[in-house]
């Protein structure tokens, strides 16, 4: 190996390999690959030509392990990353963060008391346009967001055909829209207008063939600033598309994934004022995320997911299945 720094990724499996091979890809690292399963090692090793391990923690005791990633099922994330930061380690834990709070104090503390980084891997913080959008809303050129929206999906058997063989057929293992795809954009919503206060959900199983899991899910929420919020996502339309809106008293900010772009209307204006941005794909995210936490493990300043946006995003999560077994709003405290 050479003196560059290490970083462990623990868990291979299909968001694991994509952490691997982006953080490889920086140059600034270099990687070990630890999974359970000999098959997957080996796939890893041919294709990347990386370190392998099947003990994780043997492979952080490496003096050149300075990071881990853990891609796990959600159910291990907290103690995991527990134990990573108590060992002194920067760490990145797949989302969702848990999928409950059992353990969450503890991680917590143990951050706290590391001195090292703690980030939650939602990567929407590394695309361009909510950064663009972010940015300008935090200007206070309009004023805060009063009512905010986000309206998408796509048809999963295409984006991912192994569906019904995951973790996602199982609300156990963090499967499911709410858990899986629209956890994404809840903490997206959070990072720009903060964090919510009550909402109210409906999901159900719409048409996923194989699953029983939810496919499509609407909430309506308020945030504690008091801003009126709705989303809704389902995992079976034929587009592909992702469409955030913030309204504010003097103008609204809007972007657009699918066609790459963000931009602003001033109350009174005849048109939107777009700016397009380059277009990142599937892995490009990834890639600017790998970055920005090499970066933190610097101690720069980045815009990735904290700990704390992650143990919000478990609450909301919470507050949905409670909302959806009661039928009633839900606060979030």
């Amino acid at each position: 190996m050479s003196d560059l720094p290490t970083v462990l990724i623990i868990g291979c499996g299909s968001i694991g390999e994509r952490h691997l091979r982006n953080f490889k890809e920086t140059g600034r690292c270099n990687v070990i690959a630890c999974d359970t399963r000999p098959a997957i090692l080996a796939d890893m090793a041919q294709k990347y030509q990386v370190e392998t391990s099947t003990d994780w923690k043997q492979a952080m005791a490496n003096p050149s392990c300075t990071a881990v990633v853990v891609c796990t099922p959600a159910p291990s994330h907290v103690a995991i990353g527990t134990e990573v930061l108590t060992a002194g380690r920067h760490c990145l834990l797949e989302k969702p963060l848990s999928l409950n709070l059992d353990g969450m104090e503890a991680l917590q503390a143990a951050h706290q008391a590391s001195g090292r980084v703690c980030h939650v891997a939602y990567v929407n913080h590394s695309r361009h346009e909510p950064r663009a959008a972010k940015a300008f809303l935090d200007s206070g050129a309009f004023g805060p967001v009063r009512a905010a929206s986000t309206v998408g999906g796509q048809h999963f058997p295409t984006f991912r055909p192994a569906y019904r063989e995951i973790y996602y057929t199982d609300h156990a293992q963090g499967g499911g829209a709410i858990q899986d795809a629209m956890t994404h954009m809840v903490n997206l919503m959070e990072w720009i207008t903060g964090p919510t206060a009550s909402l109210f959900c409906e999901a159900d199983h719409q048409v996923l063939a194989g699953v029983e899991v939810e496919d499509t899910v609407s909430i309506i929420s308020r945030s504690q600033s008091g801003a009126i919020i709705s989303y809704n996502l389902n995992q079976f339309q034929a587009p592909n598309e992702v469409t955030v809106q913030f309204h504010c008293e003097k103008g609204s900010v809007k972007f657009e994934y699918h066609h790459n772009r963000w931009g602003h209307l001033a109350f009174g204006a005849a048109d939107w004022t777009w700016e397009t941005v380059e277009p990142l794909g599937r892995d490009g995210p990834f890639s600017v995320q790998a970055h920005d936490f090499i970066d933190a493990t610097a101690g720069k300043a980045t815009p990735l997911a904290t700990l704390e946006e992650g143990v919000q995003a478990v609450r909301f999560n919470l507050a949905c299945f409670e909302s959806i077994r009661t039928g009633s709003r839900v606060t979030i405290k």
